[in-house]
């Protein structure tokens, strides 16, 4: 089963090369320039935080009134890859328009519309999944995405970090140093997906006839419906709502809570490129290890490791520490947002793959406003950035519990 990935599937995980650029710049240099903007403005390092808490939570609550509706839009036959192709092109010019910033409050405006743009291409990319692979290769196939995803992105990371840290040398200003930065991950980001728009073809859709749009909305209100009877999807859902919430939070605010912790700036870079590293082999290994254990187990044991990380958090002050966090994260990130993929991807019927998709996006990514603001307010009410992130312990918590009453629940009805 393992085996070697097909053209397609290489094409589909290069995306994850590509887009985890955008992901790893999120959660390092640019909390860093919003730093630096918002010293200039006078804002505590307690406000930063919670400023950039509102941002993503505002960025991340659009994807989720926005993603089931075009998610659902996108398993009409020959949508999806338009749908996609828009999505991708509103992130990437987002990221070089970040550089052209100069006010705080406009940059965080526009990094808004360029994380609206990324969440929505991982609607419409992981829905992809069901037509470039085999049903039994999905674990296997998901886990090589987020692998190389991590290993891939730190290639422009590197290039990017080694632009911003050495502007005084390379006799060029921050912001300069900023705009070469953003374009060098744009370019990227958009270069790696060709082999993919040239490749994929949607196989599994739905056929519509008449009014598009009306239809869609229809077979999502029917879908939305019907849920309950379907237990396992719905557990699942609510338990995801919960432990990849605080997950991405965890992987959003890391580098803007290491700063208002005052640890050194390069050193908490270095840690999170550490990240990536151990990541990329911890990915693969857990894609290997669900072709010999359930893979329902597996997501499990990754939820109650991201409850000790976030145990951990609470007591957090040296940069040693941080760097302890660091690894930890990486050896069970990739893990439980692969398999959740993969999992889910094995419950729902392929052809309505965009909008179940979409529908997941509320509950991951688009429900993770809750996390991020959480930790915005609980730092900003107490002055205190580790009581902050350490509510989160709540959200796995309740994620580990429902993920298991959904493993529980009766397989969903056929037809």
């Amino acid at each position: 089963m393992r085996g070697k990935l097909t053209k397609l599937e290489k094409a589909w995980v290069l995306y994850d090369v590509g887009n985890s650029a955008f992901v790893l710049l999120v959660s390092t240099i640019i909390p860093i320039y919003f730093n630096y903007l918002s010293e200039s403005a006078g804002i505590s390092s307690a406000e930063y935080l919670a400023y950039w808490g509102y941002a993503a939570s505002i960025a991340t609550l659009a994807v989720a009134v926005i993603g089931p509706v075009f998610g659902t839009l996108a398993d009409t036959r020959d949508f999806k890859k338009p749908v996609f192709v828009v999505s991708l092109m509103v992130g990437a010019i987002g990221c070089l328009a970040l550089g052209l910033s100069e006010s705080w409050i406009v940059f965080l405006g526009i990094f808004i519309i360029a994380k609206i743009g990324y969440s929505s291409s991982l609607v419409f990319y992981d829905s992809m999944i069901q037509d470039v692979t085999t049903p039994e290769r999905l674990d296997v196939v998901s886990s090589q995405g987020y692998a190389w995803g991590y290993i891939g992105s730190c290639i422009p990371f590197v290039a990017s970090l080694g632009i911003v840290l050495g502007a005084g040398s390379l006799g060029i200003s921050m912001k300069t140093a900023m705009m070469i930065s953003f374009l060098i991950v744009a370019v990227w980001w958009v270069g790696t997906t060709i082999p993919l728009l040239r490749g994929y073809k949607q196989i599994y859709y739905v056929e519509v006839r008449g009014n598009v749009i009306s239809q869609s909305f229809g077979r999502l209100f029917d879908t939305m419906k019907d849920m309950k009877n379907e237990k396992r999807i719905l557990w699942f859902l609510i338990a995801y709502f919960f432990y990849i919430d605080g997950v991405y939070t965890i992987i959003e605010m890391a580098t803007a809570y290491g700063t208002a912790l005052g640890l050194n700036t390069t050193g908490l870079l270095l840690a999170l490129l550490v990240t990536q590293i151990v990541a990329f082999p911890f990915a693969i290994i857990f894609g290997r290890l669900s072709e010999k254990y359930p893979t329902e187990r597996l997501i499990m044991i990754c939820i109650g490791a991201y409850f000790g990380i976030a145990v951990f958090a609470l007591f957090m002050r040296t940069q040693i520490q941080f760097w302890i966090l660091a690894v930890c994260v990486g050896m069970f990130q990739g893990g439980v947002q692969a398999l959740s993929r993969s999992h889910f991807a094995k419950l729902i019927p392929p052809q309505k793959s965009g909008e179940y998709f979409g529908i997941l996006d509320i509950c991951g990514k688009g429900a993770s406003f809750i996390g991020t603001a959480l930790v915005g307010l609980v730092s900003q009410v107490t002055g205190d950035a580790n009581k902050g992130v350490g509510v989160l312990t709540l959200v796995f918590v309740l994620g580990f519990f429902l993920f298991r009453k959904s493993v529980k629940a009766e397989p969903q009805k056929e037809g």
